[in-house]
């Protein structure tokens, strides 16, 4: 019998992490785990997370385009995707000062009570021609088509627009109608 094995973020810098939640038990932040990691929460709402990575541990603050990082020390963990999550990285426990960081800490607190977070951006309905003019042609399947949400008739729409030949875009219409009538989207056997 094999054993699983899973991705622990947290396996790096474990001291390190141990001696910043011992910072944190000083506020009201509520600890918790989410998505595998350690996340402090105020009344149920995300304010911060600890982590720990190859080269780094981190704080990473979920409405941190918010503070005003008077230390310039938050970065964009992923400059031009993600929005409103910043991180401070520390790659030495010496670098790590308990006043500044409380600080950081009490302003997301104060953030999060003012309400101050990020909206996802709208997503635009994907182009695909070739299925438009199938929806403009068959009427009862337009009908059928426009009772989904966005992001399912982006599924659909994405589906179709990816295939190279028209052969293959012409079975994967035939393929979705059926769905598209039923009013099933097209990944919904694989949410359950």
């Amino acid at each position: 019998m094999s054993e699983s094995k899973s991705w622990n973020r947290n396996a790096y810098w474990q001291q390190e992490i141990e001696k910043l939640k011992d910072l944190l038990a000083t506020t009201e932040l509520v600890e918790t785990t989410k998505w595998g990691g350690i996340v402090y929460t105020l009344n149920g709402k995300n304010v911060l997370g600890l982590g720990g990575f190859k080269n780094y541990f981190t704080i990473w603050f979920f409405n941190g385009v918010f503070l005003k990082d008077e230390l310039g020390v938050l970065v964009n963990a992923n400059e031009g995707v993600t929005k409103g999550l910043r991180q401070w990285r520390f790659a030495q426990w010496n670098a790590v000062n308990a006043q500044e960081v409380l600080h950081y800490v009490h302003e997301a607190i104060a953030n999060e009570r003012a309400g101050l977070t990020t909206k996802p951006e709208k997503k635009a309905r994907i182009e695909c021609a070739y299925l438009d003019a199938a929806l403009t042609n068959d009427s009862a399947l337009h009908a059928a088509f426009d009772q989904f949400t966005l992001s399912k008739q982006n599924e659909f729409l994405e589906y179709i627009a990816t295939a190279k030949q028209e052969a293959t875009k012409a079975s994967r219409l035939e393929k979705i109608k059926p769905l598209i009538l039923a009013g099933s989207g097209l990944n919904d056997r694989y949410k359950k």
